[in-house]
Parts: structure tokens; sequence; C-alpha cells
């Protein structure tokens, strides 16, 4: 399970629907609704906001706007009507280590898309999310 930190519209179409279908498995954990997954490390940091379930809908919320603007079909109706008002801190050195992660997949799979990536110079992140100082995440596995 991958839930990027990272703005959605540096995912190539893949990585846009995986991320949509671990978004959707997120919110299922979060809501009770399986047996497993339910210590998965991506989701301490929604686990840690006071509306966790709200949290991911919102995730989840500009997930599908992604889609929406590049013609995609999600079904907005599958994310819960909740809603998380605040934002979460991510730390920078989290960024930079998902944009990393992300070139790295994208060299092979989606080389112009990496061609273009590869100039960022500022690392947009999921409106989500608000960035601060510090390394990589105690959560992240690398």
């Amino acid at each position: 399970m991958r839930l990027w930190s990272i703005h959605p519209a540096y995912l190539d179409a893949k990585g846009l629907v995986a991320l949509w279908r671990e978004g959707l498995l997120a919110q299922s954990v979060l809501l009770g609704n399986t047996k497993g997954y339910k210590h998965h490390p991506q989701l301490i940091r929604f686990r840690a906001t006071v509306n966790p379930v709200g949290a991911i809908a919102s995730y989840l919320r500009i997930v599908v706007d992604e889609a929406d603007n590049r013609a995609y079909r999600f079904d907005r109706s599958r994310i819960v009507n909740k809603r998380y008002g605040g934002r979460i801190s991510v730390a920078a050195g989290q960024i930079t280590y998902e944009f990393s992660h992300l070139l790295g997949k994208l060299k092979t799979r989606a080389p112009e898309l990496y061609a273009q990536l590869i100039k960022v110079k500022r690392i947009e992140v999921h409106p989500l999310f608000s960035e601060v100082g510090g390394g990589m995440e105690d959560w992240e596995i690398s």
C-alpha cells in the first residue's frame, strides 16, 4: 500500500489507478471493514488525526479530482461522506524520498513523464498534507 504524500498530478496512469485502489482499501481498513492491513504503516498518519475516516475520504477526493482532470472515470460515490478540515504534517525528507521513489518507477514505466518530472525544482504535496522540516517519516519502509 502506498498513499503518496506528493501531489497525485505527478503519477502516471498506472500509478493513479493504483493509488485510487489502495486509498479505497485504506478507507475500508479505517472503517473497520477488513481483517488485514489493520496495522499498515501507511495508515499511522491518518489514525493520528481526530478523524481518520474523514482524513482518508478527504485524501481520496483529491485523487478523484485528479482523475477527473484526466477524464478518467473513478466512482466518486465510493468515498464515504466524511470530511477532515485539517492538514497532516509530512516531513520534507519524506517528500524527497517519495518523489525519488516515483522517479525510479517512471524511468522505465513512463520515460516521457520521467523526463518531465526530473526537471521539477519544488515538489508539490498532496493538498491534505503540510510540509514541515525533517527527514523520512518513522513509518516509511525504505
